[in-house]
């Protein structure tokens, strides 16, 4: 988004470490956009084989070490020696919330810890310090873990940033927690014996396809000068594919160049070198000055293809260019073909001149795809934000009551030479508007305390008084109205994104969900809101069984539920009441709120960017960031600020895995 993403690289601090539903009749919609022959198409070839082996964990770091890697803040130095640019960008969050007059009215629904549907296990994912800690240690502090889950085959996988793990379905551990560095074949995220700084993985997720019983992993992975940490302006899409249905055993990993300036045999979509940083700008790479980002990709699959979308902005600018989807032959990638081709649309000006935002592709249970007109894979997106609208760089709407529904057919034809025909339905759907930061309720926050005591500060964390204190609780990001995870079943698309809601007079973060027919483009079967009164809900992630019986998850947080991980039934008919899976123990307390961490820039408290959920035969897993541990500030400084090994000195996010029948 618009400021670089806190898991990725800050400089090393030389002192420190540190709801209710809403049924609408069907609405046609009028076909936007139609275009034949999409795409150009190149070839990729393998980067060779990975497998999963972890390495054992490092010791606790305690204060006083190096935890924050190269980029922006005013705990880095000099702001302009590093050419770090965001990810996960959005222009949307630099306005201001929307006015209780102006969000949608929604009723807001009571919170049970029992409910309707039953919870079959519930598991404690992973967390800061496992992230912290893998890899031997050789990891920088990172926030947010934008969540991706996967299932099949007697286990579950769970992939954040940046680590990942497998599970049984009881929680037991399959394998233990391996670094995306490691597993992608790059050096240490940072090694801490050498000081060399590794390339910079974000952005993971993951998908178990039955069909092919294959399991299919990506990440955007841009490089960096190891001696510095600065970009180089390359950076491409990693997409590694088991070559068996065990996902312990040996993968292959494609790596696709996604910089767009013409260089790495890309395509030139001419993204601006100009900087939003002020005066003296950062050093850019000549070679790459023009390189544009393949920001926040996701990943889908239809009967024949896999699909990896991403938005485009300049990497070392802040305009953004467009959407874009990058198609790859299933059977090619199951193959583990020396070389695979991929064919890639840019959606820029598409729709009525304008491009697409975060068009997230479906992905259908127990390989239910739509095979029709060749072999159909369907993508949605919305269009509020200001990238929506021109080049991101003008102020949109940032509302609106439309939702696109993209279409790919004749996906049977991809490989070296494919036929594909893109096109778009643009439906009205009830207002949604960016939504507010997310409130917390007030609890222990150990981080926040030490850096408003000048002793503390000074002695443990900065070697200085903390310039910005006294800090407060932060709220959450509540997102903004981007398109979250999309699935296909029972013959429905199935799709929400975040909002603000006017609920018991108050603005808060709540969902808008969608459920749509897409036969001849796409029509509304049913839509709403859900909202908790006096309470946020936000990054929806939807799984449903091909019966049409799906889960949704997300997080809950407000002035009474310190960040849980909740969710709440949903098929044709609407959702149902809200579940905890596990409700919240503290307030978040990360770097990522506090200015010291983060200036000049506002804060941004960085959430998980999503959530996920996957269909496991007739079950429901879901997985969301939550907050599963507290202490006081005297506990911190007696344990070397692990609290009882719960946290880090800097972080302590956790994430929780659940399975839930949906079916009730």
């Amino acid at each position: 988004m618009t400021y670089r993403k806190f898991r990725n690289l800050f400089v090393a601090l030389a002192a420190a470490i540190f709801a209710g539903t809403v049924a609408v009749a069907p609405v046609a919609g009028a076909v936007t956009g139609a275009v034949s022959g999409v795409g150009s198409t190149r070839p990729v070839p393998s980067a060779g084989t990975t497998s999963y082996s972890p390495t054992a964990d490092g010791a606790d770091p305690g204060f006083g070490q190096p935890e924050l890697g190269p980029g922006l803040g005013a705990a880095s130095g000099n702001v302009s020696s590093h050419n770090q640019n965001g990810v996960n960008r959005s222009r949307s969050i630099q306005h201001t919330a929307a006015s209780v007059n102006t969000a949608p009215v929604a009723a807001g629904v009571g919170v049970s810890s029992a409910g309707p549907l039953s919870v079959l296990t519930s598991f404690e994912g992973l967390n800061h310090r496992n992230q912290r800690l893998a890899n031997g240690g050789n990891q920088f502090s990172l926030e947010p873990p934008d969540q991706g889950l996967c299932a099949g085959n007697g286990v579950e996988m769970e992939i954040i940033n940046d680590v990942m793990k497998i599970y049984s379905p009881t929680g037991a551990t399959v394998k233990s927690t391996l670094d995306l560095n490691t597993f992608f074949g790059y050096p240490a995220q940072f090694n801490r014996t050498t000081g060399l700084v590794g390339p910079s993985v974000t952005d993971p997720s993951c998908l178990y396809d039955s069909a092919t019983n294959r399991w299919f992993v990506d990440v955007l992975t841009l490089d960096v000068f190891p001696s510095t940490g600065d970009l180089t302006g390359a950076n491409h899409l990693d997409l590694a594919v088991s070559n068996s249905g065990d996902p312990t055993g040996t993968w292959t990993i494609y790596r696709v160049q996604v910089q767009d300036d013409g260089n790495n045999g890309t395509p030139n979509h001419g993204c601006t070198g100009i900087a939003p940083y002020g005066s003296p700008p950062p050093t850019i790479p000549p070679t790459f000055k023009n390189a544009c980002l393949g920001d926040y990709p996701h990943l889908g699959a239809d009967a024949n293809g896999v699909y990896l979308t991403t938005n485009e902005y300049s990497l070392f600018g802040d305009d953004f260019h467009g959407a874009q989807i990058y198609a790859f032959s299933k059977a090619a990638l199951v193959s583990g073909a020396s070389t695979v081709d991929v064919t890639q649309i840019d959606t820029h000006g598409m729709d009525n001149g304008n491009s697409g935002f975060t068009v997230w592709p479906a992905t259908a249970p127990a390989g239910m795809f739509n095979t029709s007109a060749g072999g159909t894979e369907y993508f949605m997106s919305s269009n509020a934000a200001d990238e929506a609208h021109g080049n991101g760089v003008a102020v949109g709407p940032r509302q609106s009551t439309q939702l696109l529904v993209w279409t790919l057919s004749n996906t049977s034809s991809l490989g070296a030479t494919p036929s594909l025909n893109l096109n778009h339905k643009t439906l009205s759907v009830g207002l949604y508007v960016v939504p507010p930061g997310s409130q917390q309720k007030m609890g222990n926050t150990p981080l926040l305390d030490c850096l408003n005591m000048k002793s503390c500060a000074t002695n443990n964390l900065l070697g200085a008084p903390d310039p910005f204190a006294p800090g407060h609780e932060y709220n959450l990001d509540s997102n903004d109205t981007r398109m979250q995870q999309v699935v296909y079943a029972n013959g429905r698309l199935w799709g929400a994104l975040d909002t603000a809601v006017n609920s018991s007079a108050n603005t808060r973060a709540g969902v808008e969900w969608f459920v749509v027919d897409p036969a001849s483009g796409g029509s509304i079967v049913n839509q709403g809101y859900l909202a908790v009164s006096q309470n946020n809900v936000t990054y929806p992630a939807i799984a449903v069984t091909p019966s049409g019986h799906g889960v949704m998850a997300f997080t809950l947080v407000g002035s009474g539920f310190y960040p849980s991980a909740a969710f709440a039934s949903i098929n044709a008919g609407g959702v149902g009441a809200v579940q905890l899976a596990a409700t919240g123990l503290g307030p978040a307390d990360g770097f990522a709120g506090y200015a010291i961490f983060n200036a000049p820039n506002p804060a941004r408290p960085r959430w998980g960017d999503y959530g996920a959920a996957v269909v496991d035969g007739s079950n429901v897993w879901i997985a969301s960031e939550y907050i599963g541990q507290t202490c006081t500030l005297k506990q911190y400084l007696a344990t070397g600020a692990s609290c009882g090994g719960t946290r880090t000195v800097l972080a302590n996010w956790d994430t929780r895995i659940t399975e839930v029948n949906p079916a009730g």
